[in-house]
């Protein structure tokens, strides 16, 4: 049976292949692997979540959570340079691909850990969380995702999600109402949603 990207220990073959993308107007050099998300490119969600994000009021860290090779949590941390930025996956192959893409791009203001979604980051709070949520890992480990994520959240401090219709961003959205005030739809295209929750 195939890897899924959300493994914690990818047994299947290394195959890296590196590439350029433009991500809010610079770009970018990824390196990405076999046993991780999306390994041939930014996927369009991951793309229209950075170029939507925007910085909140409150200050403090930001957090991507399953950050895959890096693309939103590396972009995110140069745009905003005077931000630390954690970067956290379960998939060890992906945490080392992450490290090596922030030192490809000269981003310094990452820290890179490797997390089954919050549990190695005790005691930590962010003023943005972003995450692309694993999908096939299911609804009950997604919504267990926005709950800690609202848990970890400072004081006006923000959720930044994308998900797609077809895979559940209407049932994702009645969720984040639940736990928020407040929950808008940033932007919306091709299908996906980038949602922004918060309680004001």
């Amino acid at each position: 049976m195939a890897d899924h990207y959300f493994t914690h220990n990818p047994q299947s073959n290394s195959s890296p292949k590196k590439w350029k993308y433009k991500l809010r107007g610079k770009e970018y050099t990824f390196e990405s692997d076999d046993g991780v998300f999306s390994k041939n490119g930014v996927d369009y969600g991951s793309k229209l979540l950075i170029e939507h994000f925007e910085e909140p009021e409150a200050a403090g860290d930001f957090l991507d959570l399953g950050c895959g090779y890096g693309p939103i949590g590396i972009a995110v941390a140069d745009s905003y340079q005077k931000r630390h930025i954690v970067m956290s996956d379960v998939n060890e192959r992906a945490i080392a691909l992450a490290k090596k893409n922030a030192h490809l791009n000269g981003v310094a203001n990452a820290e890179i850990i490797l997390s089954d979604r919050l549990n190695n980051l005790s005691g930590r709070q962010f003023a943005s969380v972003l995450t692309n949520p694993p999908i096939r890992a299911g609804k009950k480990v997604i919504y267990q995702m926005f709950e800690d994520s609202k848990n970890v959240l400072l004081s006006h401090g923000r959720l930044w999600v994308v998900i797609q219709k077809k895979q559940g961003a209407p049932s994702a959205m009645r969720k984040l109402e639940s736990l928020f005030s407040s929950v808008e739809i940033v932007a919306r295209s091709k299908g996906y949603y980038v949602l922004e929750a918060f309680n004001s």
